[in-house]
């Protein structure tokens, strides 16, 4: 029962900063704007989130405005992809440079000249003080950003199936002439979503810093952005297909965690890889044919 509640645990606890930040690319290539440069904005948020909250001890602070700093920097990704139509590639490979650049920089400055910030104030448990460390309850150790992380899949697919404006980032994404024709902004839309995706992967990021691991590094969250974009994928740009793919490989993480402590301890290497063995497997067995059909194309209006 123990290690059944530790492996949930862990899996939920690896699974909630990749769900933040993939709800975030699968808004922004919902709308045709592809954004991979949310692997970089997950890093500025995790140095934000764990610096705010080691100068004010108040995650909450940092957790929020880790994801509003993250959302103002990707200001910078629409007015490259949307207003100025460049490669979103290009674009979001420059963020993946650009953002976490920031993050050393002021590290760099603010820490006198380290790489890595001092332990900072995290998420308490939401068991903690209710459970005794006798009780089973007391491997499960969930903390509140697995409750947001998992409600915002919720709230993201009614926004999206049940809401007008769900329907306008649809439109835009899949046929942005008809949208455009009857009316919808298309290149506010895009800004909406390539700004809903700056946010949280903000979030993402500062729940590494806050949840997992309490501390920044350059390394905390190298590659989770794209695992998370992998999960898109796996999902077939939904949100809830986005939520379960990101649960799979918290589970994979999960275990690599679990078969640590074992005899297989000595294959930390490869064991770190399964994860990504794993994701990278499902995708080429999923397939990514259920795509916007405009992901990645500027738009340029047909008529006038």
């Amino acid at each position: 029962m123990e290690i059944i509640l530790f492996i949930l645990g862990i899996t939920l606890m690896y699974s909630s900063p990749l769900i933040f930040t993939a709800l975030g690319g699968m808004l922004s290539e919902r709308s045709a704007v592809v954004n991979i440069g949310v692997d970089g904005l997950m890093t500025l948020g995790a140095f934000i989130g764990a610096t705010i909250s080691y100068f004010t001890g108040n995650v909450w602070i940092a957790f929020i405005s880790a994801g509003l700093i993250c959302m103002g920097v990707s200001v910078l990704h629409g007015i490259g992809t949307v207003t100025c139509k460049a490669n979103h590639t290009v674009i979001g490979v420059a963020m993946n440079f650009f953002a976490p650049g920031v993050a050393l920089v002021a590290c760099d400055l603010i820490f006198d000249g380290a790489s890595s910030t001092p332990s900072c104030p995290s998420f308490p448990g939401i068991l903690d003080g209710i459970v005794s460390p006798d009780s089973p309850l007391y491997y499960l150790n969930i903390k509140i950003p697995v409750l947001l992380a998992i409600a915002a899949a919720i709230l993201v697919h009614i926004m999206l199936y049940k809401t007008k404006l769900g329907l306008h980032i649809r439109a835009v994404g899949e046929h942005p002439d008809a949208a455009d024709a009857v009316g919808i902004n298309v290149n506010k839309i895009k800004y909406i979503c390539v700004l809903l995706s700056g946010l949280f992967a903000g979030l993402g990021g500062a729940t590494m810093t806050l949840s997992v691991v309490s501390q920044f590094s350059f390394l905390v969250v190298i590659g989770n952005g794209f695992i998370a974009l992998g999960a898109v994928m796996l999902g077939k740009w939904t949100p809830l297909g986005s939520l379960w793919s990101c649960l799979l490989f918290g589970f994979m993480q999960s275990l690599v965690v679990l078969l640590g402590g074992t005899g297989l301890s000595n294959y930390t290497m490869l064991l770190s890889a399964l994860p990504f063995v794993v994701m990278l497997t499902a995708l080429v067995i999923v397939g990514n044919s259920e795509d916007p059909k405009t992901n990645g194309l500027p738009y340029v209006r047909s008529y006038r």
